[in-house]
């Protein structure tokens, strides 16, 4: 009998934070991991009854497991439940405070030492991406290995999801970009998973419609329309989670995590990076599988012929965020191997939600193909 799909997490909406947080009896077991400019702005005034630790003062960018062990040291011994409010590595850090272990971050992600859920987790996303409040998945870097890698395991599941528009409405573009190419790539990477269910193509599915739908919207009105459309790329981002919650994402976020590991090229930016160039490599090795349904998903959104449909999407991505070259963020040609290397032992996790199998030169020829484009 096979698993067709999951969701463990109850799933919230509050149309403002007074709201949510008139909702909620704030006390010292509580404890709050957010932004100081989140406490300071949009939070400000509801917390105080908490324990609050901003993520920043323990280091900038990404989680790596020295940032979470160093919160971890810091964090009140009687917290009963945590508040992740924050992006991607807010609510990545607040997944493995949940867990007590004897072993270090790096020891839990690699299976090293056992681990158990021992908090409540409720996750309020305030970016349009992540969709990391309904999945089971934490990501770090670890700073030994000079890469990224994810932990996924059941009890990861935020017992509650949040979703409040007004948290996401002030995002800057670049944050609205990227974290959204994340869950587009999310939605998509779940739908052409060997994995994927017919549960879980139709949140991928919907996803991919309200994304298209809304990036259409910002590149007819400009840029700074786009958080008028919030709730919908919230929505979208939380359908995406729930699809590779479920069928999981694939060599698009394998590719992409050595660029963060070593040169901390934002998650989202890192993924559109190798989009284009995974999906070229999947249509050379197998044009006529489960990527014609794709095309023909993307074609009806974005009303072009099914044969033109991937062009018009790669087009239409550099448009709400422009891609670059690897070599233009100092990475060097001979690392390319090295990259391709770690991606084949460390990510197999990943890779086994591929399209098609990869291997060690189809890899080379990706990153090679975007190294100077």
């Amino acid at each position: 009998m096979e698993k067709m799909f999951l969701l463990k997490t109850e799933i919230h909406q509050f149309t403002s934070v007074r709201e949510f947080f008139e909702s909620q009896k704030l006390t010292k077991s509580d404890l709050i991991i957010t932004n100081r400019f989140m406490a300071e702005g949009k939070l400000k005034g509801y917390i105080k009854n908490a324990s609050v630790i901003f993520q920043e003062e323990y280091g900038n960018g990404e989680p790596t497991d020295q940032m979470v062990m160093a919160i971890k040291k810091d964090m009140p011994k009687d917290v009963l439940r945590i508040f992740a409010i924050g992006g991607g590595t807010v609510i990545d850090i607040a997944k493995f405070l949940v867990l007590e272990s004897e072993g270090s971050i790096d020891e839990m992600i690699m299976k090293e030492k056992e681990y158990h859920k021992t908090r409540e987790l409720i996750v309020i996303p305030t970016t349009c991406g992540t969709g990391s409040e309904v999945t089971n998945v934490a990501i770090a870097e670890l700073m030994s290995r000079k890469t990224k890698k994810g932990l996924a395991d059941d009890a990861l599941y935020p017992d509650k999801a949040v979703l409040i528009p007004e948290l996401v409405e002030s995002l800057p573009y670049k944050f609205f970009a990227t974290s959204s190419i994340d869950a587009l790539v999310h939605a998509v990477e779940s739908y052409l998973s060997p994995k994927a269910s017919e549960y879980s193509k139709m949140f991928s599915c919907k996803a991919i419609s309200m994304i298209l739908k809304g990036y259409q919207v910002v590149v007819q009105k400009g840029k700074d329309q786009w958080n008028q459309l919030a709730d919908q790329f919230l929505m979208a981002s939380n359908f995406a989670g729930i699809a590779f919650g479920n069928a999981g994402c694939a060599a698009v976020h394998a590719m992409s995590y050595p660029l963060g590991g070593t040169y901390h090229i934002p998650h989202g930016e890192a993924n559109q990076l190798m989009f284009e160039a995974v999906l070229r490599m999947y249509e050379k090795k197998d044009p006529h599988g489960h990527l014609e349904d794709l095309k023909e998903v993307v074609a009806n959104e974005l009303c072009v012929e099914k044969e033109k449909s991937l062009e018009a999407l790669y087009e239409l991505m550099d448009q709400i965020l422009v891609r670059k070259s690897l070599c233009t963020y100092g990475i060097k040609k001979e690392e390319l191997s090295v990259f391709a290397e770690s991606v084949l032992e460390g990510q197999q996790r990943l890779l086994n939600n591929n399209y098609v199998e990869l291997s060690y030169d189809d890899m080379m020829q990706i990153y090679h193909s975007v190294f100077d484009k």
